[in-house]
């Protein structure tokens, strides 16, 4: 079947491909695209997509972008795929200007968001790259979380070894930046607890340049592990950034302004020790979401201008784009 889209327009750039913003023609409804070329397809980006589809078809959540489809297109030697069009992210939202959350909002992203999660920790799926440009919105209020990329099986019994190169800086639990190679969903937990915090300082809450400055804004907020951890963990990098003093803990006084169920679910989720994030079903469970003021319906999240969506309204008009056929995969 042929499979016609129009109105083509850059979006932005995912982990190995590029992303666009187009008109289904046959559905008739705005979609994303993200492109992935096959005449210089090294191997690693091969097995990335193979492993992001795999993932993404194994995943059936109203959290989680759904991949629509699958396309080739002879003309541009690519394979796309086809995801539906969300306008915003939180990200953008969380650095609106003048928009400040109140809390029931607040509750209502991290609730969609840790249900999302508790869904690919269930199906044995770690994301590996949460942080808000890959939590998009759309317009009814309703969190997805998207792109793949880097996002791996995980075997709960921790037999197979995986690769600590993952998760944007800001996001990345200390485990990872010592070199883990047998991690589990703590560290999705990690990089949810640093967005929750994010929403309430208005602001990230641990921005390093590299990864030593990373791992040393962790010990100064959160304290350094404990002798008992850092016996059992065997780190690869263990001694090398081990602090010759050890760090207190300063996540209480630090964020005393948090409501305290807030501030609770925070100090869980920013443990030093994986262990003790425990999980996103328990989070769901907190006293952050058990008490009042409950989180809002989507429906009653702030509306915005459509930020991405004007931005390529204008281009539309200045580049009233041919249709590409293409040919449909089917799924």
């Amino acid at each position: 079947a042929m499979h016609y889209f129009s109105h083509i327009n850059f979006i932005g750039q995912g982990t190995y491909s590029n992303v666009y913003r187009a008109r289904d023609l046959e559905k008739q409804k705005i979609v994303a695209l993200k492109k992935v070329r096959f005449d210089n397809l090294e191997p690693e980006s091969v097995k990335f997509m193979a492993r992001e589809i795999l993932i993404l078809r194994r995943l059936d959540h109203p959290n989680i972008i759904k991949l629509e489809g699958l396309v080739t297109s002879r003309m541009s030697c690519s394979l796309y795929l086809v995801f539906e069009y969300m306008e915003h992210d939180l990200a953008g939202l969380a650095s609106f200007p003048g928009l400040k959350l109140t809390e029931p909002q607040v509750k209502c992203y991290m609730q969609q968001l840790l249900r999302g999660l508790e869904h690919c920790h269930s199906r044995h799926i770690l994301h590996r790259d949460i942080k808000g440009s890959n939590l998009l919105i759309d317009n009814r209020g309703i969190l997805k979380i998207a792109d793949f990329g880097l996002a791996s099986f995980f075997d709960p019994e921790q037999r197979h070894p995986l690769t600590s190169r993952v998760v944007t800086l800001w996001y990345r639990p200390p485990e990872l930046l010592l070199g883990a190679t047998n991690y589990g969903v703590a560290v999705d937990l990690w990089s949810t607890g640093c967005i929750l915090a994010e929403l309430y300082a208005g602001k990230p809450i641990m921005p390093g340049r590299t990864e030593v400055e990373q791992l040393h804004k962790i010990f100064k907020l959160c304290g350094s592990p404990s002798e008992d951890y850092w016996r059992k963990s065997k780190l690869p990098h263990a001694t090398i950034f081990k602090p010759q003093h050890p760090y207190a803990r300063r996540v209480t006084d630090t964020f005393k302004d948090f409501p305290s169920p807030a501030l609770a679910l925070v100090d869980v989720l920013l443990s030093v020790d994986p262990a003790d994030r425990r999980t996103a079903s328990s989070a769901l469970q907190s006293e952050f979401f058990t008490t009042k003021p409950y989180a809002c319906n989507p429906s009653s999240l702030p509306r915005y201008p459509p930020s991405k969506e004007y931005d390529a309204k204008r281009r539309d008009e200045e580049s009233r784009r041919y249709s590409q056929p293409a040919y449909s995969l089917e799924l």
